[in-house]
């Protein structure tokens, strides 16, 4: 696209840009006519006609079966993101006021507040990958009998998040020695990793019985899985609002799949975690991502970090016509917030 004829020369961007703008705004598919009165370019409607055949051809627009006008295609959004668009900044009022609004409190509520701002401001759905822990370490751990072969491990992290993992043992342990369990990690390995723990552990097991090995190795393979990440891989906002989005709504096999990319959450959580290996605002248009199954479906996200780390990302999913030079400011703005606001937490 970026030589010879799969390039369009800077009339034929001009008119493009103006198809796009106007499309956005008002999602009407847009004639030769109504683009020769906005344009500003002294074009006879003809020749606006053969300047969009020149598009359609190149494949940045197509015509709908039930119109004569065109609509942008994904690759003309691509094209209109990355060349034409003219991000407009927030204003200093507007970001007082959205910082306002993410109150450093707890981890959790941080994430969805985050979420909940990005769906109120763009009216799509918000989404935010809850932050990977930087450390997978503990302050302090409990193991509390729940029947004679369940036992509930409590971990305390170092930042006072508490995750709960229940163990199935061999045999039933007395409650005594469920204290002297705890006790020894505690003493021996609080503030550590947990595959810090494992490397070290094997020397120090020999001074146990023998039977306490599968509840320490239990614990240990728990406990690594239980803070690699909080509860919930991310938070998501204002799904219902994508019901009220003529192009999705339209195609109820479409919003289906959609809604099922959501619960399933694998495709949608791949993307933010290839997001968050990137450096700013990151825009897929339609299916380009391979992961989206909606070619009428836009993402836009940004990574968010914690004392200068990358701990996760936050985005809006919504149609492929979206106001982009809106709701990339808002993700962005967002992005940065949200990294202040859990940098103080």
């Amino acid at each position: 696209m970026n030589t010879g004829d799969s390039f369009p020369s800077e009339r034929a961007q001009r008119l493009l840009k103006m198809l796009v703008e106007r499309y956005i705004s008002d999602g009407q598919p847009i004639g030769s006519r109504a683009l020769a009165r906005f344009s500003g370019l002294e074009l006879s409607p003809a020749s606006i006609r053969n300047v969009m055949a020149d598009l359609e051809e190149l494949g940045f627009i197509a015509s709908p079966h039930t119109s004569a006008g065109r609509i942008p295609t994904p690759r003309g959004y691509r094209f209109f993101v990355d060349t034409l668009l003219k991000v407009r900044p927030l204003d200093q009022i507007e970001i007082s006021q959205l910082e306002g609004q993410l109150q450093p409190d707890n981890t959790q509520k941080l994430v969805a507040q985050a979420s909940h701002l990005l769906s109120d401001l763009t009216r799509f759905a918000g989404v935010v990958m809850t932050p990977k822990r930087r450390t997978a370490a503990f302050r302090h751990i409990e193991f509390l009998s729940l029947s004679e072969k369940r036992i509930l491990l409590i971990i305390v992290a170092p930042d006072g998040d508490v995750q709960n993992r229940i163990i199935i043992t061999d045999r039933a342990y007395k409650p005594s020695e469920l204290v002297e369990a705890g006790n020894f990690l505690n003493q021996n390995f609080a503030w550590l990793t947990f595959d810090e723990v494992k490397g070290r552990i094997h020397e120090e097991l020999r001074q146990l019985r023998e039977d306490m090995t599968q509840l320490m190795t239990l614990a240990l393979d728990a406990g690594n899985q239980a803070m690699g990440r909080n509860s919930e891989d991310y938070v998501l906002s204002g799904g219902h609002n994508l019901l009220h989005v003529q192009e999705l709504s339209s195609n109820m096999a479409n919003l289906r799949k959609l809604f099922d990319m959501f619960e399933q959450k694998t495709s949608l959580l791949q993307l933010l975690d290839v997001s968050s290996r990137a450096e700013g605002v990151q825009i897929f248009i339609g299916g380009e991502s391979g992961l989206v199954p909606l070619d009428e479906c836009s993402v836009v996200t940004a990574p968010y970090e914690v004392d200068g780390q990358v701990v996760g990302t936050v985005g809006v999913v919504g149609p492929t016509r979206m106001a982009y030079e809106r709701v990339i400011p808002i993700v962005d703005i967002t992005a940065k917030l949200l990294s202040s606001a859990l940098s103080q937490h």
